[in-house]
């Protein structure tokens, strides 16, 4: 009888391919307005926190209102930096605006998608740019390149996610590789179906790196043998 494939475990759930999640230090979230009618209020850095679910820092930002916040650190942020949230806000790092009010060209950050929603740019380096604002959208550009329209009161901070440099140093050993994925809650290492044996995988049992048979599994496989790529719609010459 054959295992389960690796990715029917990770669907399943298990301890081993789940997230943890309970050593998170905070969900990020940035809305100190949210039951006020105030359309502006100042606050302060008061600490940077690493978090092992996160590739960059954590900023703990408290307002005046006594609300706590947690949003990805802005490059050059630092504890006890005054910040402001809202219209009258300056264009200034750490600052968080709302998309109307930002100049095109700024680089932009903890990007909401809803008012108060913070979805986009929220990784290691990553920053946006607005490249063309209307009265009932604002046209942004992701890291990707690809354009996003949203909604002109949609917030987002001024700055890009620091801890850029992040993946530039070398792991040179597969410990500190280990580490790394145990902290995420992924698999490591992680064995190529080629390298299986018959039983354990539909690649496995060949010779080297030859599959041996089509990658392109049919149509209506079951899960244990639906792997590979996805079916091809048509072949063929088309006429």
């Amino acid at each position: 009888m054959g295992k389960r494939l690796i990715q029917q475990r990770r669907g399943r759930g298990t301890f081993t391919y789940r997230a943890h999640s309970h050593k998170s230090k905070g969900k990020i979230i940035n809305n100190p307005l949210k039951n006020t009618n105030e359309k502006y209020i100042r606050g302060r850095v008061t600490d940077l926190i690493h978090c092992a679910q996160h590739g960059g820092p954590l900023a703990e930002l408290r307002y005046d209102n006594k609300e706590i916040a947690l949003i990805a650190a802005p490059n050059n942020i630092r504890v006890g930096q005054e910040i402001s949230y809202g219209e009258r806000s300056p264009v200034e790092i750490g600052n968080t605006l709302a998309l109307k009010d930002i100049p095109e060209g700024i680089p932009i950050c903890n990007i909401e998608t809803s008012p108060g929603k913070i979805s986009f740019c929220r990784s290691s380096g990553s920053c946006a740019r607005i490249i063309a604002k209307f009265p009932d959208k604002i046209i942004i550009q992701l890291p990707s390149k690809k354009q996003k329209k949203l909604n002109p009161e949609c917030k987002a901070t001024i700055g890009t996610i620091a801890a850029s440099g992040r993946k530039e140093k070398p792991f040179v050993k597969a410990g500190k590789k280990h580490f790394l994925m145990r902290a995420k809650g992924k698999l490591y290492p992680r064995t190529s179906g080629l390298k299986m044996n018959a039983v354990d995988h539909p690649f496995g049992s060949g010779r080297g790196k030859n599959v041996g048979k089509p990658k392109n599994a049919p149509r209506f496989a079951p899960p244990g043998r639906n792997v590979g790529l996805i079916r091809a719609r048509r072949t063929g010459r088309k006429k």
